[in-house]
Order: C-alpha cells, then structure tokens, then sequence
C-alpha cells in the first residue's frame, strides 16, 4: 500500500486513457487489481470472516478477483452480488468465483465488510434497497474496506450521490481520484491507500505532500530570511495574527504597519501605515487583507499594495474589494488565499469540481490561487495543482489569518508561490494536528515551529 502523499490524482477519463495505454488487458487488469486488494484484505481480516459486496460492473469484477483469490488463500469469504455482471470481463472474473453468490438483499454480515458494488463507475444515486442494505452490513462490521472509491460517491468532484457510511480504508487503484481527496466524498474514507495495479499515472494534480525547508544557512541574516510587511485595517487582531504566524514561520523581519493593538512580541516591529512605506526594496513579501475592513481607506491600501512591485499575499477583506482582472497586470508573485464564500465573490459559480475551479482561477489571474476549506487546492496558472484534506479543527476564526501570514513568510524567503503555497498549506495543516483536537487560531503560532521542524 502507499501513501496519498505526493501521488498524482486522475479523473475517470484520464484512467481510463491510462489504462489503455498501460498495455494491459482490461482482463489483466481486473486479475491485478483483484490480486492487490486480495493482499492487504487477508492482512487486515487476520482470520476474520471476509463478506464482499459486487456490483455488475468493473468493480464488482475486481470484488470477484479478490474473493478466489482469498478463498484460495485460506480465508474464509463469502460473496453477495447485485444482480448479474454486466461486461465480459466482470463474467469472465465472477466465473472465477466458485462459491456460492448470496443475493445483495439477503446477506447476513461478516467481521470484515468489503465494498465492490460501483466504485469510480457511478453517475447516479444507488437505489434505496442497495443503499440501506450497505449501511445495514456495514453497521455489523468491525472493519470496512471500499474498494477504489465507497460505492455512491462521484468521483471526479467529490460530490456524494448517495447517502452512504464511512470506510475504515478505501484502497484506491492505480493512482489516486479527486474524490479521494474532495469533499464531501472524502468524508467517506477515514484512510486511503494507492495499490499499484501496473498502470502508470502521470498528472498536473496532485496530493499534497511533505515540503522540504531550507535551514537558515552561517551567511543568512534577518534580510535574506525575508522581511514581511503586513498592512492592518479596522480589525487590527486579525492583521497581528497573521504577523506572529510570520514570525514564527521563519521570517527575518516581521513589519506590521498601522495597528494599534499591544499584544504583539516585542520581535514584531510596528509602524505607522503610509504607501511611502510598501517602497521599502527590503520588503520580500507583503500581506493585505487580514482585517482591512472594506471602506475607502481600505481600497487606498490595497491599490498601494497591488501597486507595489513585491511579492504579494491577498486574503480576507482583500479578496472582497478586489477586481481579479487587475492582477494580470502584476508581474511580482502573487497568492490569493479565498475560502469558498470569497472564490465565489471573485470567480462566480464556476463549472466543474473544486480542482476545476482553482485551476481556472488560477490560468484568469495569473496568480497561485490557495482555494481554502476542508478540502484544499493549490494552483497555479499553468494547470499544476496540489490537493490536500486539512483537519476539521481548523474551521474556527482566524486560523485563515495564520495561513495568509505563514505564506508571506515563505514566500519572503523562496519567491516560488506555488511552492510557498503548498508548504504553507501544509504546514499549517500540522500545525493544527500539532495543536490537537481543539484549539483558537493563536495556539497555531506556538506549534508552527514544530511543524516547520517536521520537515527540515
């Protein structure tokens, strides 16, 4: 099994041109993926009663494979089907199968339940007799395994066609799918693994994976580490949040320029807010939009800041005044940090799932686009994309503002914004495991150094 992290995420269609590209009999294939989902089935059951669900399509063909295989292997299987196979493959591996075949509706539970109804080939809700006897099987189940995607999930946008429960482990074939990966699907995966099916898998988008982080070397000083100004508004706490995330992300110098707010560390150096001061040339990365506010003392700052010839991070009440056409006009880095109230703001409706949608953002602006949330995409304009799931714990105030400062501050150092991006991301993800299962947005600050730690 191996790990999502790093691993390139395909849509149905590229698979599919993957798979017929690999060489590979769809036949070949299905003996595999069978084979492979056999394995860690018989490792995970240890001894336990294995009872696998088939549906009449590819997937179910799979569930079949995995059933001869592990009946050969000494495991006790059983096999419930939905009907009869559709394809000639999926015949060809249930002839495979000498066992007996319970009817879906009839099946008694076992320990292990093992989802081969529809996987990755559904475009339409499951049926409610097919839905309610999964959940009743699988609430009988003391561990449950999808395999490729849990049967009612679509999946290149991670939309949930059905109702249905949450696998302990979903093994995805071949290569990763958005809906691994994408809300609200990847709910339905507590853990997911890649199995290597001999289809090679070659994508713009990608998990996101563990960045690696450049130690200060014996010729840095505060300069050369990166001097991050950050512009304050109407809520200057939100602006100071985002200013010690900077600090404790490695920035050589923190400005915060115009707040009125006391609880900062004495590190963090405080100024008066004029558009004379974003012409600092020491300044590496600047941030606006935690707190501005939305007046026109606003919209002055954030012209003076697009303005400015620095690397750029816009987030918060930024992202609400700005016009994103104006950033094709920049030629410094810029990221744009939108949850999805604001990316709607911005970009409208756009079609397609959140993958989609970041990446257009992205190719219309010119800029990296971090679309935050539970799921989250990093893109940039040339289609590459990073994906990753982030704790739940992090939907609580401010912990966007973290985010945007522990940006500035890598990109400050780096001035590649889709790798400062996608490090920020997560690591602030770390951050928030680091700070456990509760927290406000100022703890984040105190763990972010360990998780920066993590990956020098």
């Amino acid at each position: 099994m191996i790990l999502p992290e790093g691993q390139p995420i395909l849509t149905a269609a590229q698979m599919r041109d993957a798979e017929a590209a690999s060489g590979h009999t769809t036949d070949a294939l299905m003996a595999r993926a069978g084979a492979a989902v056999a394995e860690q089935v018989r490792r995970l059951a240890m001894g336990a009663e294995v009872l696998i669900v088939c549906g009449p399509g590819t997937n179910g063909g799979d569930g079949y494979v995995a059933a001869a295989v592990l009946k050969r292997s000494g495991v006790p299987v059983r096999v419930a089907a939905r009907g009869e196979p559709m394809s000639d493959a999926a015949r060809r591996a249930r002839a495979g199968w000498d066992g007996p075949v319970e009817a879906l509706a009839d099946a008694t539970p076992a320990p292990v339940l093992v989802d081969a109804l529809f996987g990755t080939g559904l475009s339409r809700p499951l049926d409610g007799t097919t839905a309610a006897v999964l959940h009743r099987l699988h609430a009988s189940a003391r561990l449950s395994i999808a395999i490729d995607l849990p049967s009612g999930a679509a999946i290149d946008d991670g939309a949930c066609l059905s109702d249905g429960p949450a696998f302990d482990l979903t093994l995805a074939l071949g290569c990763l799918k958005p809906a691994h990966l994408l809300h609200p699907a990847a709910g339905r995966s507590r853990a997911v693994r890649v199995l290597d099916i001999g289809v090679s898998a070659a994508s713009d988008v990608m998990a996101l994976g563990r960045p690696g982080i450049r130690a200060p070397s014996a010729a840095d000083h505060k300069y050369t580490r990166g001097l991050v100004a950050v512009v304050a508004g109407r809520m200057p706490g939100a602006a100071a949040l985002a200013a010690i995330a900077a600090a404790r992300s490695g920035a050589g110098y923190v400005l915060l320029l115009g707040s009125s707010t006391d609880r900062l560390p004495h590190a963090i150096v405080r100024r008066r807010y004029s558009p004379e001061a974003l012409a600092d040339d020491r300044i590496g990365a600047l941030l606006i939009g935690p707190g501005l506010g939305r007046d026109e003392a606003a919209v002055a700052k954030l012209d003076a800041a697009l303005a400015c010839p620095r690397p750029l991070v816009l987030d918060g009440d930024a992202l609400h005044l700005l016009d994103s056409d104006r950033l094709r006009a920049r030629s410094a880095p810029t990221i744009l940090t939108p949850h999805a109230g604001e990316f709607a703001e911005l970009f409208g409706e756009g079609a397609g799932g959140k993958i989609v949608q970041a990446q257009a953002a992205a190719r219309r602006t010119g800029a990296t686009i971090v679309y935050k949330g539970a799921d989250t995409v990093v893109a940039r304009p040339d289609g590459q994309a990073r994906v990753a799931s982030a704790p739940t714990w992090l939907s609580t105030a401010g912990t966007g503002d973290t985010l945007a400062g522990l940006a500035a501050a890598l990109l400050a150092g780096e001035q590649d914004p889709f790798a400062t991006a996608s490090a920020a991301v997560w690591l602030h993800a770390e951050a928030a495991r680091r700070a456990g299962p509760a927290f406000i947005a100022d703890d984040l600050a105190d763990t972010l150094p360990q998780a920066i730690a993590a990956c020098l």
